[in-house]
């Protein structure tokens, strides 16, 4: 019998850009994570574009990005660059961030 393997886990850090405040993107892309049971965070950037990091194993974490292309967010976004690196396991939940 095989012994079953934990699926590795992977951090996923983007920055999108487009018309990406002001649209609900934050918050859409939080409630997209915790269904999936991811971990990490979202937040606005002052330069206009989202910063996304986000945790788990990798399929899902791609989920979640198709997720939000597919979503109502995605005619808002031009462009993303994700770089893909191992997990880190900093996290316990899937936040949105605020700058003071």
């Amino acid at each position: 019998m095989k012994k079953k393997t934990a699926e590795k886990q992977v951090r996923a850090h983007v920055f999108y850009s487009g018309r990406v405040q002001g649209v609900g993107f934050r918050f859409t892309t939080e409630k997209l994570a915790l269904d999936l049971g991811l971990f990490g965070w979202v937040k606005n950037l002052p330069d206009n574009r989202v910063e996304l990091v986000c945790e788990g194993p990798k399929a899902t974490v791609e989920t979640l990005l198709k997720n939000i292309r597919s979503s109502s967010l995605g005619p808002h976004i031009k462009k993303a660059d994700c770089a893909w690196k191992d997990a880190t396991g900093e996290f316990s939940d899937f936040i949105v961030e605020y700058h003071l």
